[in-house]
């Protein structure tokens, strides 16, 4: 069995900001394992917002792909 690596189990911190007409969350950082999917963050999103349709991005810049990994999106943002 492989030992998973520091990074790996890293919790990253999420700021959600709204834009546009979307609610203002009451607790707008949350804490999300880095190996999770960003899928994770949408569906929260949904649960808290009770909307169907999201458009997310990160640093204002780009939408994910729900597939990408959050340390991964973490690391992209933080080093540019």
């Amino acid at each position: 069995m492989a030992a998973e690596s520091p990074s790996s189990a890293r919790k990253v911190v999420v700021h959600l900001r709204a834009t546009g007409d979307a609610p203002i969350l009451k607790q707008a950082k949350f804490k999300i394992l880095g190996t999770d999917k960003f899928a994770k963050v949408i569906d929260f999103l949904r649960r808290q917002l009770h909307r169907d349709t999201l458009f997310v991005y990160v640093n204002s810049a780009f939408s994910p792909n729900p597939d990408e990994l959050v340390i991964d999106l973490y690391d992209v943002s933080h080093n540019t």
